[in-house]
């Protein structure tokens, strides 16, 4: 294949993720789900070439992007508040999964061996960390519930990992228990090691950078980097990601200016779109040679569906067990144990969110080709994400019927208010304190009006109750951006100024637009910021929705 072939394969099968992938979110439809079967429809369309996928480009390049991008968001004040029962969940569970399901695996398919059927349970173990932040993110559950899910979904791919490197291990070797322990020890040491190094190095290097693109592209190369560090000493590569992401995403407001992290946001939002929908559709594209290979070996349809249902009732069951078991050693345990609040409401919400995705679907093609029956176990792992993700489809009505009170976001609300209006209290401290004489009073006036506008919001709202100063100010400045932009629109269709300077003024009206869209609003719509609508009015304070100034994950 010459290379402006590839080049048009590429091209074409990005386009295809992405029409599809917009397709799916206008209708209401799982993308990933949609994704995965428009590929296999695709794969058995005759003449269609056969997809396979190297596993070491999957090991090495498809893997550490997708963990850093999901873990870059995350909130690592939260996570270290429940990470008893995170690390429990990550590691406990993801082993008590591996060695149930593997268990049942190997009655049913005997001839693979346990090793293979161990194999495949860890890499069906964990939990997905994109679709599961896709699911928190549009549902609305408590704040503790949200961090502990994530947190797991992105902890326990590391555990997953090292015990399927174990397995491997088994099938083409020997190995022993005390082998394994020492490969789980320097994996876990190995990684957080290099994780938080490789973190304090790009957080040093990017406190001197002042181009964003240099910026940028540094961060582009910093899961690369760390996943390869982290293999060449032993350790969990998968881990060491993890970290580093964590690491630099406490460390980016200290270290970075705003257009560089405006600008890795949104960079990282959309690697890690192109690379999990990519993955999603490659995967759906090797179905054909999957399902082919795995009905000959079981010699039939039905015992291809009966393997697979029971081993997808053992994954759920699995989990639903260690849940609320957790939950009931936690809440009749000791003092500390009792006092973090574990519900059975939560366990619930917790034992359901029981989707895998894209790091099951790469991590199954690690198996080795000397693997006993690897393209049934391909098969299985096929249909347990599909599966999985249908079943997240479920959820929400799950939590509409447990009566789940989410995160109280009016509280949420005046707790903002009262920070900005500290902080701009500090900064009119500042500016009091370096005016001169020189400095022009209808500057400095403006300013302290700048400054004020939030605490006086606080003590008007207090008074006399409605709409605040603030939101009025946003509601009414949204507005006038809107004409100000059209504006430089026409200027620059008129060619009235050169486009040096159209560029700059669209810029510097996209920046302060970013900056009034980076805290909590009231909106009635879902708008974005750059879409050209009519700004309604808000309608109360109980409506408003969270827009996070880290641009989090899209939901899939």
């Amino acid at each position: 294949m010459n290379p402006g072939t590839i080049v048009a394969w590429v091209v074409a099968f990005v386009l295809l993720a992405v029409v599809i992938t917009g397709f799916a979110r206008r209708v209401g439809w799982s993308a990933p789900v949609l994704l995965v079967v428009v590929g296999a429809a695709i794969s058995f369309i005759p003449g269609v070439p056969d997809v396979r996928i190297e596993p070491e480009f999957v090991l090495y390049g498809v893997v550490p992007p997708l963990l850093f991008a999901a873990a870059f968001g995350t909130y690592v004040i939260d996570v270290r508040a429940r990470r008893d029962t995170i690390v429990l969940l990550s590691v406990g569970l993801v082993v008590f999964t591996a060695f149930t399901v593997g268990w049942v695996t190997y009655l049913l398919l005997p001839a693979i061996g346990f090793a293979a059927a161990f194999a495949f349970a860890a890499v069906v173990a964990p939990t997905d960390a994109s679709a599961v932040t896709a699911i928190a993110g549009r549902l609305k559950l408590p704040h503790r519930v949200v961090t502990v899910l994530e947190g797991e979904s992105l902890l326990n791919d590391a555990t997953a990992l090292v015990l399927l490197n174990t397995a491997i291990a088994a099938i083409i070797s020997t190995t022993s228990p005390a082998l394994i322990a020492a490969d789980l020890g320097l994996a876990i040491v190995g990684g957080v090691g290099i994780g938080l190094a490789i973190g304090w190095l790009v957080s040093s290097i990017r406190s001197r950078l002042r181009s964003p693109v240099l910026d940028t592209s540094l961060a582009l190369i910093t899961p690369y980097f760390a996943f390869i560090a982290a293999d060449a000493v032993h350790g969990s590569g998968v881990l060491a990601v993890v970290i580093s992401a964590l690491y630099l995403g406490f460390r980016s407001p200290m270290v970075q200016s705003a257009e560089a992290r405006v600008a890795e946001a949104v960079n990282w939002r959309t690697v890690g779109f192109l690379v999990e929908n990519a993955v999603f559709l490659f995967i759906g594209l090797n179905a054909a040679g999957i399902v082919r290979g795995a009905l000959h070996q079981l010699n039939g349809v039905w015992a291809a569906v009966g393997v697979c249902a029971i081993v997808i009732a053992a994954l759920f069951l699995s989990r639903s067990v260690f849940v609320f078991l957790m939950v009931a050693v936690f809440r009749h345990g000791s003092r500390y144990m009792r006092a973090q609040d574990l519900r059975w409401k939560y366990a619930a919400v917790v034992s359901a969110a029981n989707v895998r995705g894209v790091v099951t679907l790469a991590a199954i093609f690690l198996l080795p080709p000397e693997t006993p029956g690897r393209e049934l176990l391909q098969l299985m792992a096929f249909v347990v994400v599909v599966v999985s993700l249908l079943s997240g489809i479920l959820l929400p009505r799950l939590i509409r019927r447990l009566r789940l009170t989410p995160a109280d976001e009016t509280e949420e609300f005046a707790e903002w208010e009262k920070l900005m209006a500290q902080a701009h209290a500090s900064g009119l401290s500042r500016l009091e304190s370096e005016a001169t004489d020189a400095d022009h009073e209808r500057v400095l006036n403006q300013l302290r009006s700048n400054a004020t506008l939030i605490s006086d919001s606080l003590e008007h709202e207090s008074d006399a109750g409605g709409e605040s100063y603030l939101l009025a100010y946003r509601r009414l400045r949204k507005l006038m951006i809107r004409a100000e932009r059209q504006y430089v629109n026409d200027a620059r269709r008129r060619r009235l100024f050169p486009e040096t300077v159209v560029a700059a003024a669209l810029r510097a009206i996209d920046i302060e637009e970013l900056a009034i869209w980076a805290a909590p609003v009231l909106e009635d719509t879902e708008s974005s910021p750059h879409l050209d609508r009519t700004d309604a009015a808000p309608s109360g304070r109980a409506r408003w929705r969270r827009r996070r100034g880290d641009a989090r994950r899209d939901p899939q």
